[in-house]
């Protein structure tokens, strides 16, 4: 049984009471302090300090403080008034013990009201951070948008301008034609002038080989050099080529050497086969990895991130030096908020593209990868 402590001491104002509670010995860490309006206890095993208050306080704003081996309460009254004692009188078990239930529903009211205080509160702070976040988001998507649309009339402008130039071009052509074939029109002219002046030579020294022997002669050499031979006949050539895997011609082709080629490539087509059994249930197109690229990119395109992310995967397994791949792959993982995985990707397309183009600058393959993420 707890024992009581009666040499406390205590004083007032009229709107404050200072109580003096010796802890005996007892470290101030083990002191138990339990106050309300209307009740106070301090427990400090083996002893108890506990009284029932002449008139309510306010324990908000009541304080305690402990230290020197001895407990000091400030206690601030609700009414202004001077206590006749600091303990109400009269007063038996029975009505201690339901100011003790009182005091003790009442501090769990108050424990509870706080403790849903608290969760309020915490739900505000947290609808707050969501508003922010998605403002943030709104902003940033906003952003991409107005870049995407930048990149869209930039390069709108770029395929007119190479239309526009285009155009020109086939129109200096046509005018160039125009002129070649009125230079071959001038020439057949010239020709057909020209062959009307020997036709009339011809017949002028034929009418003069009537008059003399030895004319004849000369002029009839003549006009059979000047005969036009007759046109050819119009004829068809038919050529067969015998159907050959390599495009060299026979003579030039390395027979051994192709057959040792195609064998190997076989063999790998076999292997690879074999280490992917997956496989072996796909169709011939979708074991090409351009197919594959190109239908990661119509998954990406209608925003299926996980199922163009596995086209890439498989398209990477039959070919892992394609540094596109990678890329598109990157780009589905910044969908989807994988940033480790899109910086793996990416570093990896940055030392496979560096490995086969030495002179690119990283700025320009920075550039790149930019694009091919839509940022």
């Amino acid at each position: 049984m707890p024992l009581q402590v009666s040499d406390y001491s205590w004083q007032q104002t009229e709107t404050a009471v200072f109580i003096s509670v010796p802890l005996r010995g007892v470290c101030g860490r083990d002191a138990d302090v339990f106050c309300t309006e209307n009740y106070l206890k301090v427990n400090f095993p083996p002893f108890l300090f506990e009284v029932f208050l002449y008139a309510p306080i306010d324990d908000e704003s009541s304080k305690a403080k402990i230290g020197n081996d001895v407990i000091v309460f400030t206690l601030h009254k609700k009414e202004a008034a001077v206590w006749e004692t600091l303990s109400v009188s009269g007063v038996d078990k029975e009505m201690m013990q339901r100011i003790r239930e009182k005091s003790i529903l009442q501090a769990q009211e108050r424990a509870k009201e706080a403790t849903e205080a608290k969760a309020s509160a915490r739900r505000e702070d947290q609808k707050y951070t969501l508003n922010v976040m998605m403002k943030i988001e709104e902003e940033e998507r906003k952003k991409i948008e107005d870049m995407k649309e930048n990149e869209r009339i930039k390069a709108t402008k770029e395929l007119e301008a190479w239309k526009e130039h285009q155009r020109k071009a086939e129109e200096q052509k046509r005018i160039q034609r125009k002129e070649k074939l009125h230079h071959q029109e001038k020439q057949i002219e010239e020709g057909k002038k020209l062959k009307h002046k020997s036709l009339t030579r011809n017949s002028a020294s034929r009418n003069l080989a009537t008059k003399g022997g030895n004319s004849e002669d000369i002029f009839f050499e003549k006009l059979k050099d000047d005969s036009i031979p007759a046109p050819r006949s119009v004829g068809s050539i038919k050529i067969n080529f015998t159907p050959r895997v390599f495009p060299t011609a026979l003579r030039e082709s390395q027979v051994a050497e192709e057959e040792e080629w195609l064998h190997k490539q076989a063999e790998a087509r076999r292997v690879m086969n074999t280490d992917i059994p997956e496989l072996c249930d796909l169709k011939e197109e979708e074991k090409n990895p351009d197919w594959l690229k190109d239908k990661g990119n119509k998954l990406f395109a209608t925003e299926n991130y996980l199922a163009a992310i596995n086209a890439y995967n498989l398209a990477i397994r039959l070919n892992n030096k394609i540094p596109l791949l990678y890329l598109n792959r990157a780009a589905c993982h910044l969908k989807l908020k994988n940033l480790h995985k899109a910086i793996e990707d990416s570093s990896k397309a940055y030392r496979i593209m560096k490995l086969h183009l030495k002179l690119i600058h990283p700025t320009k393959l920075y550039k790149m990868m930019l694009r091919r993420f839509g940022i």
